[in-house]
């Protein structure tokens, strides 16, 4: 998986093929999650954003163990067109935003299910979950986006 080529007919590896493609359609898969809420399926929301957060959590963890192993940032840079300089402030903004949205859905992930946990449903304050929610989703889609440009800069264009 670390080794081999992957299927997307690019330079990059196999893992990046498939975080990117997971990347991809994190967004459409929270989508989703969203919409078991707002037809007030509750536990499919909670379910699906459970599965969903997992599967990013280990998608990260592949992603980082893959391109230690196959010799870090600079060295995928270095077959781009693109500037280092403009990739590297690149990436630094994507880690920024992702650390802060990953911690941002993780916390309220926590507090939401705390909360539920302690004085039920009734107990949870929707407008404050949706407001924070909204923010935490924009964040990562936005993250996902970059994250698919960072791909095509390093192995397309």
């Amino acid at each position: 998986m670390f080794t081999n080529l992957g299927f997307l007919g690019t330079k990059a590896l196999l893992y990046m093929d498939i975080v990117t493609i997971y990347f991809a359609l994190l967004p459409f898969l929270l989508l989703l999650s969203i919409y078991f809420a707002t037809i007030k399926q509750y536990k499919k929301h909670f379910i699906s954003q459970s599965i969903i957060l997992v599967t990013t959590i280990i998608m990260v963890l592949v992603f980082e163990i893959g391109v230690r192993l196959s010799g870090g940032f600079m060295e995928f840079a270095k077959s781009s067109a693109i500037s280092y300089d403009y990739l590297l402030i690149f990436l630094l903004a994507h880690i920024i935003i992702a650390i802060t949205s990953v911690s941002g859905w993780i916390y309220q992930f926590i507090i939401s299910y705390k909360i539920y946990v302690k004085n039920g449903l009734n107990s949870i304050n929707f407008s404050q979950h949706k407001m924070r929610n909204r923010i935490v989703f924009l964040a990562l889609t936005l993250n996902s986006i970059m994250g698919v440009c960072i791909y095509l800069f390093l192995f397309v264009i």
